[in-house]
Formats: structure tokens, sequence, C-alpha cells
């Protein structure tokens, strides 16, 4: 299940399907605009490309990035059992 964005002013839906979509997301956010709650989904999605932490923590981490930023979409919802499968990882190299 993707993390639903409304990002900028023309209210388009972006939708987050991964660690390493969320990641780049994180990486070109501005800033100063870069406090705590930023460094602690930078560093959950960082632990989840290197399996210190699940892909689900990560994205519960992004998840709370975005509600705290007022970017995650009204539609979102987070399901009520975690899913495995919810995001990914990148394949082993």
């Amino acid at each position: 299940m993707p993390v639903r964005l409304v990002v900028g002013s023309d209210e388009i839906v972006t939708e987050i399907y991964s660690v390493d979509q969320a990641l780049d997301f994180l990486q070109a956010w501005p800033v100063g605009r870069q406090g705590p709650v930023y460094r602690t989904t930078l560093k959950a999605c960082t632990a989840a490309m290197i399996d210190q932490v699940t892909a689900e923590d990560a994205r519960r981490s992004f998840m709370a990035f975005s509600r705290m930023t007022g970017l995650l979409s009204r539609d979102a919802t987070i399901p009520p059992a975690p899913d495995p499968d919810a995001w990914t990882r990148p394949a082993a190299k």
C-alpha cells in the first residue's frame, strides 16, 4: 500500500511505493525544514535499506513525517494490520 502525499498547491497526489522512493523524496526535502521528525524518518528509511528495521517500520515513520508536515493525503488510510509486502526494499545486488 503506497503512502499518498499531496505535494504543492495543485493538489496532485504523489504515491510513494518503496523505501527507495521515500529516500528520494526525503533527500529532496528543503534543508531549512529538516527537523527532528525528518531526521528520524531518514534514519528509519536508511536502516530499512540495510535490513536493520523492516520496510513496514520505515513506512510508518514516513507516514508520521508526512502527517506532521501536512503532506499526507486526506484519503490515506493506515492498514489495520501490518502488511509485510506493503513496501519493498531494493533487491540485493
